[in-house]
């Protein structure tokens, strides 16, 4: 598992060659030496939808990055050095060829053994297995940050062959370095039993802002064009409006599981970007996720869509979206075969969201038997989940809670209380949880990152309004007197992001330009949380 032993990186600006390697193996591993096949799906949905909401931070930063102490050290163990600098990795096997790359890696690990090396090794190693010249490709991919976007542009003759066909690449003014790329383009159809089938594979290096390719003109026009298919590239990937059109009647139709979370990463991009509505994206989730079989894509798909209601959809749209949202997923629990993983994950996503009273009847139902999934175990784990959402909902006090306990007094029974404590809906009870996480700082990291995320769980974000000039006053002390996990934990998980206005942002730039020049990882998780804000911003707007 661990690339740092054999061979070890002579300082911190190569910690991707051990970071990345370790998360690229251990995908490929899994897809070329065991049943886990599916692996490269899991990367995509789980790896790279990090790497690409690191990458858009303020805060991004080269895989190769420089590292002058140790407080830089600590702040870029992130999703940068692991799953964009896997990413790349990946897109430079594509770069070279699968069978050059692992040439070249053996030479590397065989010259290097017990021995401290810098990017330029292996990258010669490569060059001699490949052939290729890497000194640009090393440039523009490990010495720049930012993520590209790739969009088609086609022209077709009235019977629908294609007349053009030109790949369209972008940068982001903060970040505008346009890369070479190794990527296919996928042509998808609809077949006779209703699935999206790939009826053609293109194979290309997609250099500079528009790169033509021939080799797909006098083709008919499929039904779905998927720029980067197979994943080997790293960028964002818009479709076409036909295409988009197909995927959003049939994404569940893909019968690969690669391609269709390529199409969800792309729909989840777009409404971040606030390029369309977010309630689009709620209204694709819904309609798609109880088809969708890799576990992990539903896991990702369902947090995304409590993110989406809780930031991204327009402020006067969102309490009736989450309550219809949560009426769907009880109905999607309802359809999918008892016992099932998605079940189980439907149910969970619809405690986070009940509000209603009618859907915390049948939370409480669950919880105390008297409603019944079939196939599903209400098992302890599910128990916490039900009795956060009734605390949530105000429909449990402490004495519920502490009935619960004692149930479970276990370690992760103690968390869950510790979570449902934080977040009984009364103005005493959070003040009594800021009162334990942020004055007296006796909790250990566990318990406090519990009581964190029970604090902001609220219905009614009134709630929290208090705290926001608060937070801002405490946490140059919290830093300063507290361990970077237990400081990042508060920093992070207090910041007021549900008062989503832009009164937040303008106190956070108050903060920003009032810190000491010494204070990097404060700043930089600042600026992190104020983009947040800034996004869900954006994104609102364009759900109006």
């Amino acid at each position: 598992m661990w690339f740092g032993d054999l061979v070890t990186m002579r300082w911190w600006n190569d910690l991707w060659l051990n970071e990345s390697f370790a998360e690229y193996m251990s995908h490929l591993a899994a897809v070329d030496a065991t049943s886990f096949t599916g692996a490269w799906t899991t990367f995509a949905s789980v790896e790279k939808s990090w790497a690409y909401r690191q990458d858009q931070l303020p805060t991004t930063h080269p895989i190769f990055a420089e590292i002058n102490d140790l407080q830089d050290v600590e702040v870029n163990f992130d999703g940068i050095t692991y799953a964009k600098g896997a990413s790349v990795l990946r897109q430079l096997v594509a770069w070279v060829g699968p069978e050059q790359f692992m040439a070249g890696v053996r030479e590397y690990f065989a010259k290097y053994s017990w021995q401290n090396t810098e990017l330029s090794d292996l990258m010669v190693e490569l060059e001699k297995a490949s052939g290729r010249d890497l000194d640009d490709w090393g440039r523009q991919w490990l010495e720049t940050a930012g993520v590209n976007t790739l969009r088609p542009e086609l022209e077709t003759d009235s019977d629908g062959t294609l007349r053009s066909f030109t790949i369209v690449q972008s940068a982001v003014e903060e970040w505008p370095t346009i890369r070479p790329h190794r990527l296919a383009v996928g042509f998808y159809n609809l077949n006779a039993a209703g699935k999206l089938e790939r009826v053609h594979r293109e194979e290309l290096d997609v250099d500079g802002e528009r790169t033509d390719v021939p080799g797909l003109v006098g083709l008919a026009r499929p039904d779905l064009i998927l720029v980067n298919d197979d994943d080997l590239a790293y960028a964002k990937v818009r479709l076409d409006p036909e295409s988009l059109a197909t995927a959003t009647a049939h994404l569940k139709d893909f019968a690969a599981s690669l391609p269709r979370t390529l199409v969800w990463n792309s729909a989840w991009d777009a409404a971040r970007d606030g390029e369309t509505p977010a309630r689009k994206y709620v209204e694709l989730v819904l309609a798609n996720v109880a088809s969708e079989s890799d576990s992990s894509v539903i896991l990702v798909q369902l947090r995304q869509l409590a993110t989406t209601l809780n930031f991204y959809v327009a402020e006067e749209h969102r309490a009736a979206a989450t309550v219809a949202a949560a009426d769907r997923l009880w109905t999607l629990a309802s359809g999918v075969p008892g016992g099932s993983d998605a079940q189980l994950q439907f149910v969970k996503s619809f405690a986070l969201l009940a509000s209603s009273q009618e859907q915390l009847d049948k939370v409480a139902g669950l919880l105390d038997g008297s409603a019944v999934l079939e196939g599903l175990a209400v098992d302890q784990d599910l128990r916490w989940e039900l009795v956060a959402s009734l605390v949530a909902g105000g429909r449990m006090g402490q004495d519920g809670i502490d009935a619960e306990l004692q149930r479970d007094n276990t370690s992760s029974g103690q968390n869950a209380a510790a979570l449902a404590k934080a977040a009984i809906p009364a103005p005493e009870a959070k003040a009594a949880a800021w009162e334990s996480i942020v004055v007296k700082g006796e909790l250990s990291n566990a318990l406090q990152g519990s009581a964190v995320s029970g604090f902001m769980r609220v219905h009614d974000r009134s709630l929290l309004e208090p705290y926001a000039e608060k937070y801002f006053e405490a946490v140059p002390g919290i830093v300063e007197s507290r361990t970077h996990a237990l400081a990042q934990q508060i920093v992070v998980g207090l910041y007021p992001a549900l008062l989503t206005t832009q009164a937040t942002i303008d106190r956070t730039d108050g903060f920003l330009a009032a810190l000491p020049s010494g204070s990097a990882a404060l700043r930089r998780m600042m600026l992190e949380n104020r983009d947040g804000v800034a996004r869900a911003l954006r994104a609102r707007a364009a759900d109006v």
